[in-house]
């Protein structure tokens, strides 16, 4: 069963969520062998219940202050937002800033990561997320949710698109996402294929860890992937890339690569992509609506 954590004394990191917002640490507890208990940030509208729940992801900084503020942005917009550590196995709290140091201690932790073991962890967090959404003794099946990631959990958003809970992700400048693997094996571009629901890749033109070359591998395999399905209703394609004037990180305004415009503009392309995807369980309409 999941419990809240009280914040630590002293936290200067557990300021008080936007008005209208509910968020608290969560621990999730394993239901499967492989799985590991989780601290997760659940942010939820404070009043009524969530329009949809969507997964986030964090950078390889952890669940720190910013990742935290996302949730509850997403929350401030009508949707429960779980952010799910990405390091539930060598530092389940991790919570760093942007320093070198830093960076390169987030870095480590990533090095040691699996995608089994990340997906397991998407699946426990996801089952429990869809949990909130459904009312009980209604027998109504579980919505399908958003996934949203930066930096190395925009690379796990590729990942977490593939579980059967997710049916709209969003990649936000994953890097490696053509070269490589969690824990080794094919680039996870290869994965695409088995994604049954719509992934939106997310980078910045001048992002020098996602080269031109990856961009065009990213692209490239995002539209085979489309025509895969050209049997499906008209519509728009259900992959996208979108490449914004900005470098890596672009959307963390603690970070020194940070575009005000970009993080503007993939703000916007993250919630029409979901109220597209009907992640809000109801038809399309206008951002914001």
């Amino acid at each position: 069963m999941p419990s809240t954590d009280p914040p630590g004394p002293g936290d200067p990191t557990n300021a008080l969520p936007p008005e209208g917002v509910r968020a608290d640490w969560l621990r999730l507890d394993p239901r499967r062998p492989e799985q590991v208990p989780l601290r997760c940030w659940w942010a939820r509208p404070a009043h009524g219940s969530p329009r949809g729940g969507v997964l986030v992801l964090p950078e390889v900084f952890g669940i720190n202050r910013w990742v935290r503020g996302v949730a509850e942005r997403l929350a401030a917009e009508g949707y429960g937002a779980l952010a799910v550590p990405l390091y539930g196995r060598t530092a389940p709290e991790l919570e760093l800033g942007y320093g070198p140091e830093d960076l390169a201690l987030g870095r480590r932790h990533k090095e040691r990561t699996r995608t089994d073991q990340l997906l397991s962890d998407g699946a426990l967090a996801a089952d429990w997320l869809q949990g909130q959404l459904v009312p009980t003794g209604t027998g109504a099946p579980p919505p399908g949710l958003g996934c949203v990631g930066f930096c190395f959990g925009g690379h796990v958003a590729l990942l977490a698109a593939t579980l059967p809970q997710v049916k709209a992700s969003v990649a936000f400048y994953g890097a490696g996402v053509a070269s490589g693997r969690p824990g080794g094996g094919p680039p996870s571009l290869a994965l695409v294929p088995a994604i049954a629901g719509s992934l939106l890749c997310i980078c910045g033109s001048e992002d020098a860890l996602i080269p031109p070359a990856d961009v065009a591998a990213i692209e490239a395999t995002l539209a085979a992937a489309n025509a895969g399905r050209s049997a499906a209703p008209a519509g728009p394609a259900p992959h996208r890339l979108v490449v914004l004037e900005a470098g890596h990180g672009f959307m963390c305004a603690e970070r020194p690569d940070h575009r005000p415009a970009a993080a503007a503009a993939g703000w916007e392309l993250l919630l029409d992509h979901f109220l597209r995807e009907r992640v809000n369980g109801r038809g399309p309409g206008p951002v914001g609506s």
